[in-house]
């Protein structure tokens, strides 16, 4: 067996030479035998098989060396559908060279995943620290920006009871008006940063209280159906799932122009789905994809894609938009 796995790492020229020549030297054999028993001068029947023989070896030959280029084909394969596991298998049939090419292209796919498993690493410390930071401003608009402002309305308020003057009654009117649409674009900053019910209530609220969000801001009817969950869904897969609920809807009020979205929230197994199809228009995924990474694509598969979720889009002119994302619930 050792033998016939050294044979078959030949490499293929050398394969081919070896057989021309075992060929060669059997046809001058025969031609001497038949020359010492029949002293018979035809060897045109002997050549004419020894050249059949030889095609035939050299085809087998081929066929045996190069089949390990269909293992190379297959990894590529697997490769371009995003399997980064797939790796080029060992094979006896190959020789030195291609088992080196097989091996050459296995340790550059490992650095490969070595590298995209750091670069997703650093990806997800960078997206929580953003959150982080995002969260911390939130805060400090809602429990400080938000106060201040809404302690000027109340001074506003005083001022105005105080006041014998038409002209500063209606000064402090405007102020007060002023103040107010302050304070609610303030307050609808913070909960657009990062919302305070997604880490005091959950998903499921949080959902519900961003469809509310978007009905009054767009001409957009939103239905949520959410499953609560026990335990409840971990943050970074929780944030993740809201941000892409986040992007959905607002591609759909200002790119699908659509008029009815449903949203719902399930658990299948071991894994949280959240599935978002809207009315619009729809799109070509793959050309809105190249040529409008504006769309937010792009950044819904990476922040799924880090909490080790699949997000898929399905879409066509005219038949609107759905956007399931799927992300385990454990490690």
């Amino acid at each position: 067996m050792k033998l016939v796995e050294r044979v078959l790492r030949v490499p293929l020229l050398a394969k081919l030479a070896g057989a021309n020549i075992l060929i060669v030297l059997a046809a001058l054999v025969g031609v001497a035998i038949e020359r010492r028993v029949s002293f018979s001068s035809n060897v045109v029947p002997i050549l004419g098989i020894a050249l059949a023989a030889s095609l035939v070896v050299n085809l087998v030959l081929v066929y045996v060396a190069l089949r390990p280029l269909s293992d190379l084909e297959r990894t590529a394969t697997h490769l371009a559908a995003g399997d980064m596991e797939a790796r080029v298998p060992d094979s006896i049939l190959a020789d030195r060279d291609m088992a080196r090419v097989g091996t050459m292209l296995n340790d550059l796919l490992d650095r490969l995943t070595e590298d995209r498993a750091r670069e997703r690493r650093l990806a997800a410390q960078v997206i929580s620290a953003q959150d982080e930071e995002r969260a911390r401003v939130a805060r400090e608009l809602h429990d400080s920006t938000a106060q201040i402002l809404t302690a000027v309305m109340l001074q506003l308020g005083a001022a105005a009871h105080e006041s014998t003057s038409p002209a500063l009654d209606a000064r402090i009117v405007t102020l007060r008006e002023l103040a107010s649409e302050a304070l609610e674009e303030v307050r609808s900053l913070s909960h657009t940063m990062h919302p305070r019910v997604l880490d005091d209530l959950g998903l499921a609220p949080a959902l519900e209280w961003l469809a509310r969000q978007t009905q009054a801001q767009e001409p957009l009817d939103v239905q949520v159906v959410a499953a609560e969950f026990d335990p409840p869904i971990p943050a970074p897969p929780a944030a993740a799932l809201y941000r892409v609920a986040q992007e959905a809807l607002r591609n759909a009020a200002r790119h699908a122009q659509a008029s009815h979205v449903d949203v719902s929230l399930r658990r299948d197994g071991r894994s949280a789905v959240l599935e978002i199809v809207d009315d619009g228009r729809g799109f070509d995924v793959e050309r809105a994809e190249a040529r409008r990474p504006g769309m937010g694509l792009f950044s819904m598969r990476e922040r799924v894609g880090l909490v080790n979720g699949r997000l898929t889009v399905s879409s066509a002119p005219g038949r609107g938009t759905q956007i399931v994302a799927i992300v385990p619930l454990t490690n």
